[in-house]
């Protein structure tokens, strides 16, 4: 995960773009009966001031549980920062998995006081209306799939929003944060901590499950941009993560061959002919749902470099694949992507007869 770098602001429904700012003088914020789990794992501390005071916004307004996996000095360190503020955790030493993330989901979901639950990196920032809005959908959702954009935009979170742009179009983005009923997500068992594409993998869990999905393209959640080595660390990890969806691998694999024949042929109307068209089904991504109010008009030009990208390195996942047996993440070698819903229907995913153990991880000080 990246470490914060900007202030806690954020969006609200239709595309509305609003800073957190404090209440007026002589008001309190409305405290919603919902928990925000943030799984967390750093390896420094740049953001800790940022994230800190995006907490203490947070915790006026719900229950806020952080899972801290750092290590001994930095846990140390977020306890002092966070104390009296947030319940702070260390993930279950009962659970077992090569990804760290859902680890932390596990754990803070089966701590969670309340019914409704946001899981959210750390990247994320909520605000007010977002917070309500999300709360509630999950009276009438088992699982909340806001929007997510970035603010601020340099190149690289321009480029990535190429992306989330296309998603848009053709359906619904990933984004960094999901919102569950927490009955639900016990009744299920969790999900499986040995997958890398931990968000598709909860989804699919869920409708595995019978569970009820919402995807509000309104639903507009600010997200910070990483650093641009963490950006590029990431190219052919997040490109793994499309062997858990063929269509979409195909169509990446199939980028560099067209390219090529396109070259080859001399046609270089084919080239800007097919450049155009994904620019054109961007800017219908974009325009959706009030999408013009946090998504620039640049941000469309970025569809074409952003899909040349993962054709490149949707073969360099697949040869990964081939050659490793997997992808690395964090410590861990991780092999699949994520399960299909088929599968999960029929086999229950491995962890789902660990316990997860209401109170079994106690806090290290905080307030719910």
């Amino acid at each position: 995960m990246s470490a914060p770098t900007s202030g806690p602001t954020g969006s609200g429904r239709a595309g509305s773009r609003r800073d957190v700012r404090p209440q007026c003088a002589g008001t309190s914020p409305v405290r919603l009966p919902m928990a925000y789990v943030l799984p967390l794992r750093w390896h420094s501390d740049v953001g800790l001031t940022e994230l800190t005071g995006y907490l203490r916004w947070l915790a006026d307004r719900v229950e806020v549980l952080v899972v801290d996996g750092s290590a001994p000095d930095l846990f140390a360190r977020h306890a002092t920062a966070w104390h009296g503020l947030v319940r702070h955790l260390t993930p279950d030493p009962a659970l077992r998995g090569a990804n760290g993330k859902v680890l932390g989901v596990l754990t803070g979901v089966a701590a969670a006081g309340h019914e409704h639950v946001v899981i959210a990196d750390d990247d994320i920032r909520y605000d007010e209306a977002g917070l309500l809005a999300t709360h509630r959908l999950l009276d009438r959702a088992d699982l909340v799939r806001p929007q997510n954009y970035f603010d601020p935009l340099p190149w690289h979170a321009w480029w990535d929003t190429g992306r989330t742009l296309l998603n848009r179009a053709l359906g619904a983005d990933y984004p960094g944060t999901l919102a569950v009923r927490r009955s639900t997500f016990l009744g299920m068992g969790g999900y499986d901590p040995d997958v890398l594409f931990e968000n598709l993998e909860l989804i699919r869990t869920v409708r595995a499950h019978g569970g009820t999905e919402a995807a509000p393209a309104w639903l507009y959640v600010r997200r910070l941009p990483p650093d641009t080595a963490h950006f590029r660390g990431q190219r052919v990890r997040q490109a793994y993560d499309d062997l858990a969806q063929p269509a979409r691998l195909l169509t990446a694999l199939a980028v560099v061959p067209a390219l090529a024949t396109a070259v080859a042929a001399r046609r270089p109307v084919l080239l800007v002919g097919a450049a155009a068209s994904v620019v054109a089904l961007a800017e219908v991504g974009r325009r959706r749902a009030g999408g013009t109010a946090v998504f620039p008009p640049r941000t469309a030009l970025a569809a074409p470099v952003w899909l040349l990208e993962r054709g490149v390195c949707g073969w360099l996942a697949v040869g990964q694949r081939l050659l490793l047996g997997g992808v690395r993440y964090g410590d861990a070698l991780i092999r699949r992507a994520a399960h299909q819903t088929r599968t999960l229907q029929k086999h229950p995913h491995p962890s789902r007869d660990l316990a997860l153990s209401v109170g079994t991880n106690q806090p290290q000080g905080g307030k719910s």
